[in-house]
């Protein structure tokens, strides 16, 4: 693959708070190949702070070692195009030269085998770069320094981890689900086929107010939905059904905020909503059915950080 570093910005820690909503990375579980001492640990380096000073105890840090490596664990998988990394800042910013940013699902080799999205130039002292990419999927990031038979340190101040489409492969459910062809999760695997008995589509029994919802598993700033519908019938059934975001379970969720109400999506096509910012871990779709009873199919949905 291309690979493609782009130098967004270069910040003094102090002045940003990485723990943003968007940041999938904040608070993961994070482990690496040692620890140097009581200052370094590896979560340190998914904490939400910048802070570069490497004995305020907000960074993490190897010992010195053949291919060293740190690793976070985002608990499920995620569309990956982007992390942001912050060096150290009171010395040794030469360090971080070479080390690559591998992205995937495997633990063979401690995850280092997996896809390589960058490799780390210089950074300076105390400062954040982005890397850009196109979209990889994984659960895990690594970030490995090849020893190349020289010992060498991997020190982080801060690894952030931003996604794509935040709903593919999350924790779908429906109020209720046709037929074996008709799984929740399948509106979230990724894959806009929409010929229903291909295997991609959730579905619904007929019935009223059907509703289906993906939990994300943490707060998001959202600001766009994608919807695809159904391409081998019934594309009005689609019509009226009302995506809502929030946080509150009640009433399984379909009295969170509303986002957007869709329309006519034509067979097999695929539509976009955007709105205002709505802080939310559940996405719903929810078709009102004023005595009616309806019948929800989604082919995928996207969902999309304001970040």
């Amino acid at each position: 693959m291309d690979i493609i570093v782009i130098s967004l910005l270069t910040v003094l820690p102090c002045l940003f708070n990485a723990g943003s909503t968007d940041n999938v990375a904040f608070g993961g579980d994070a482990v690496q190949s040692s620890t140097l001492d009581q200052f370094g640990d590896a979560n340190h380096a998914v904490d939400g702070n910048r802070e570069s000073i490497y004995t305020r105890g907000s960074c993490s840090h190897t010992a010195g070692e053949y291919n060293p490596w740190w690793r976070v664990d985002l608990k499920r998988i995620y569309s990956i195009n982007r992390v942001s990394i912050t060096n150290r800042g009171d010395c040794c910013e030469e360090r971080i030269i070479g080390a690559q940013i591998r992205i995937g699902n495997s633990l063979d080799n401690n995850g280092n085998n997996n896809e390589l999205a960058a490799i780390i130039g210089f950074i300076p002292l105390g400062g954040t770069q982005t890397f850009t990419f196109n979209n990889i999927q994984g659960r895990y990031v690594n970030i490995f320094l090849p020893g190349n038979g020289i010992s060498k340190i991997i020190t982080l101040c801060e690894v952030e981890v931003y996604p794509d489409n935040i709903a593919i492969g999350a924790n779908a459910v429906q109020s209720s689900t046709f037929d074996q062809f008709a799984d929740a999760n399948h509106a979230v695997d990724g894959n806009r086929e929409s010929i229903y008995t291909r295997g991609s589509c959730s579905h619904t029994a007929g019935e009223y107010y059907p509703w289906w919802r993906v939990d994300l598993k943490r707060i998001f700033s959202i600001n766009k939905v994608i919807i695809t519908n159904r391409g081998d019938c019934c594309p009005e059934r689609i019509i009226g059904a009302q995506i809502r975001i929030g946080n509150s379970l009640d009433n399984n969720g379909n009295n969170n905020e509303l986002a957007a109400t869709i329309g006519s999506i034509p067979l097999g096509g695929t539509q976009t909503f955007t709105f205002n910012n709505i802080q939310g871990q559940y996405v719903n779709i929810f078709l009102p059915g004023n005595g009616i009873s309806k019948i929800i199919t989604l082919c995928e949905v996207e969902v999309y950080t304001a970040g």
